[in-house]
């Protein structure tokens, strides 16, 4: 882990509680009384032109294991980015951030996926509980920070249904992509080539401190021989 820490370090200028004007979640409600907490508010179209997304861009080939593991850091950044989404429809309906049923779900589904693309199952469930934990732990910043500035809270409250299709279809990209890595996530190389991709998602997708720090935690076991 230590290559993979390092980009830990590198902080961004936008901080995850500061209000911008291009937040996925929606607009933030600035006149709202200290300790008020609006009722919760269905989504609904914003007059705002969309942010354009990053998309993943695949590498150019010949370039051997960087291509094969570059998805993993990509996907995983895209799957932390959903959790602003998830957070905001916690945070408005007042559900807790553990869900251990709809972890457990994810986890089954991973592995039934994963034995259907004859990849390593037991892998990618230990990837999976990465990923969750680290989608978790940028839900509790979140709440910690609208918890103590609710002026700063999402205003519209997103579907969490909704959120949650989307998240599946990235876990199906993400089981393949852990089984076309095969190789060289067994490689000498692996952790140095994937603390290269991670920094290049990164700087790609302008990640704050926690989304950094969490993309970290999201990857740890991708290399064999990670604790």
């Amino acid at each position: 882990m230590d290559h993979l820490c390092a980009i830990s370090s590198v902080r961004s200028a936008r901080s995850i509680g500061k209000p911008t004007r291009d937040r996925t979640i929606g607009a933030w409600n600035r006149s709202r009384p200290h300790g008020a907490r609006r009722p919760p508010v269905r989504s609904r179209p914003s007059s705002a032109p969309a942010r354009p997304q990053p998309r993943y861009l695949p590498p150019p080939t010949g370039r051997g294991s960087y291509s094969e593991l570059r998805p993993l850091a990509d996907l995983s950044a895209q799957r932390l980015g959903t959790a602003e989404l998830v957070g905001a429809a916690k945070w408005g309906t007042g559900e807790p951030v553990d869900d251990p049923v709809r972890e457990q779900q994810v986890l089954d589904a991973a592995a039934r996926q994963a034995r259907e693309v004859r990849a390593d199952a037991v892998a990618t469930v230990k990837i999976f509980r990465d990923q969750i934990e680290a989608n978790k732990q940028v839900q509790r910043a979140l709440h910690s920070r609208w918890d103590a500035n609710p002026a700063h809270a999402p205003e519209e409250i997103p579907d969490l249904s909704a959120v949650r299709d989307k998240i599946n279809r990235l876990n199906l990209a993400l089981v393949r992509a852990i089984a076309a890595s095969a190789a060289p996530r067994v490689a000498p190389s692996c952790r140095a080539t994937l603390t290269a991709a991670a920094v290049h998602v990164r700087r790609e997708w302008r990640l704050d401190r926690v989304h950094t720090t969490t993309l970290v935690l999201a990857l740890r076991s991708v290399c064999a021989g990670a604790p």
